[in-house]
């Protein structure tokens, strides 16, 4: 299922947990800022930062009320330090979209919620209106499960067990011989006493941004307002930043001890750049355009 970047208005996360982001700026319209913008993603994915922003700081002198990319000069801007452009970025952007100002800055406060969190093995203390949300892990080309996932289901069976009323999201797609993700785990939960109507299966997505998009539509569905996630301690951060930019509350970050104490140390700038990139992703800023 394709997610339009169109679309209205998108929850995201705020730096208690919840982010509610505005109004998303329309398309820009004049052709000759497309080329400068998608020149700017594209490094932006290369890890080449310094291009990308003298890509957009070109574009935002021909076209000064590009919403977009006013968007992204002042995350990737608050990435590289740059806290001047950041809040210039901010502040005309302000002035052209108040409410994805708004979202931005909402967004910008995930990332640093995610970065100072710390993986955890102990299942949280949460009540009425959490779900749990579990992330997948690609399977063996015969469609049976990786060491690494059963490590993160054995997690969540914890969490589960701690608070038999939690909805559980298994959110995996990336099928091998037939079986997705999401499939394979809710086959595990239930084969150990997790009861059926108790999982639900999103056997979508392909990524962190996806398993966060799709999985928060059902936890909401399901009337769970927060969430549990629970990955590997190498993935929980940047798991935990998609999940409250798209929309989710998160209020537990449980994982498996597979190298849990090498990823105690919050990462430093350079280790942040991918959860930065998925923050935009999932604040549904167009990759191209």
């Amino acid at each position: 299922m394709k997610i339009a970047w169109r679309m209205k208005y998108l929850l995201a996360a705020s730096a208690a947990v919840l982010v509610a982001a505005g109004p998303l700026a329309p398309a820009a319209t004049a052709e000759p800022d497309m080329p400068l913008y998608n020149s700017a993603q594209t490094n932006f994915l290369n890890g080449n930062e310094s291009a990308g922003l003298a890509d957009l700081a070109q574009l935002l002198l021909e076209h000064p009320d590009d919403a977009q990319a006013l968007a992204l000069q002042a995350i990737w801007s608050d990435y590289t330090g740059d806290l001047i452009t950041r809040e210039l970025a901010l502040s005309r952007l302000n002035a052209v979209d108040a409410g994805l100002a708004q979202g931005t800055r909402n967004v910008l406060g995930a990332i640093g919620a995610a970065v100072g969190t710390l993986p955890n093995p102990l299942p949280a203390l949460i009540g009425p209106g959490t779900g749990i949300a579990v992330l997948g892990y690609g399977l063996l080309p015969d469609g049976t499960m990786r060491p690494e996932l059963v490590n993160r289901l054995t997690a969540a069976w914890i969490q589960a067990i701690a608070a038999p009323w939690a909805p559980i999201v298994v959110t995996g797609g990336n099928p091998q011989n037939g079986v997705a993700e999401g499939a394979a785990m809710a086959g595990w939960l239930v084969a150990h006493g997790i009861p059926a109507d108790r999982v639900l299966v999103e056997d979508r997505a392909g990524s962190t941004v996806q398993n966060a998009l799709y999985s928060t539509r059902l936890l909401r569905d399901a009337g769970a307002t927060s969430a549990v996630v629970v990955t590997s301690p190498n993935h929980i951060r940047r798991a935990v930043a998609d999940f409250m930019v798209a929309g989710t509350r998160v209020v537990g970050a449980m994982t498996s001890l597979d190298q849990l104490v090498s990823q105690l140390p919050p990462p430093n700038r350079a280790g942040q750049r991918g959860i930065y990139l998925d923050a935009t992703r999932t604040f549904l800023l167009p990759s191209e355009r």
